[in-house]
């Protein structure tokens, strides 16, 4: 079957000595990968290496079959050419690192229009913005609004957020119950906005902890999720 779409690049993998596995997380048929034979070694392909970034917006025009692993990729062209995602060494290294987060989390093959545009916007939005060191925190809670285990806001006022319950209580249950700065920053991230994130001041070893908290709360979530290994990386970059 003949696609045409829009698509956001999750993970470009060397197959081989000449070849490329492009991951893609497309807006009509959810994630797809795509075998590029030859791009390596090809200098005037139809698929630049500047298009192949990991979380560059394009639009592609592809083969899809059923029951096949590697699809057909016809055309690859980008939609949005970014300003400064690519080439700031702090955008780049949020940029890797969801990258990583990304590739562990989509694996369903169907369409979740919601999920694109909240990618899409949050990295136009990143682009186009100077960048906070807490951006990938509320991207991150956000990111849960659309894997099924945002944090239920009912009891907001409770002293304790539960990990594994994902739910704010007023008492302690167990070691996943969670209180103090983490919660604190759990609670001002909720329902706040991008443009908002100037206003949150904690210093890097609160964003680190707070990190290494809603990394915990995914793993309970998310069977088979394991921290991403630009982890230390990006914590160097806001330190």
């Amino acid at each position: 079957m003949l696609v045409s779409t829009d698509a956001i690049i999750i993970s470009k993998l060397k197959y081989g000595d000449s070849d490329v596995i492009l991951s893609c997380y497309t807006e009509n048929s959810g994630i797809k990968s795509y075998l590029l034979k030859g791009v390596l070694k090809q200098r005037k392909g139809k698929f630049k290496p500047a298009y192949l970034q990991p979380l560059s917006l394009v639009h592609l025009n592809a083969v899809h079959k059923e029951n096949r692993s590697l699809q057909k990729l016809q055309e690859l062209k980008p939609i949005v050419h970014y300003v400064s995602l690519h080439t700031d060494i702090s955008k780049s290294t949020v940029v890797m690192f969801l990258s990583e987060i990304l590739q562990q989390l989509l694996k369903e093959e169907e369409r979740n229009e919601s999920l694109y545009m909240f990618l899409s916007t949050s990295l136009q939005w990143l682009d186009q913005q100077e960048i906070s060191p807490n951006f990938h925190l509320l991207f991150l809670l956000r990111l849960t609004k659309y894997l099924g285990f945002y944090p239920d806001v009912t009891n907001l006022s409770g002293e304790f957020f539960n990990l594994e319950s994902g739910k704010f209580e007023s008492s302690k249950h167990d070691l996943y119950s969670i209180s103090d700065n983490n919660l604190t920053l759990l609670k001002q991230l909720i329902g706040i906005k991008f443009d908002a994130l100037n206003e949150i001041k904690v210093n890097s070893r609160q964003r680190q902890d707070f990190l290494n908290m809603i990394l915990l709360y995914f793993e309970l979530h998310l069977g088979g999720f394991k921290k991403p290994r630009s982890l230390q990386i990006l914590n160097q970059i806001f330190s």
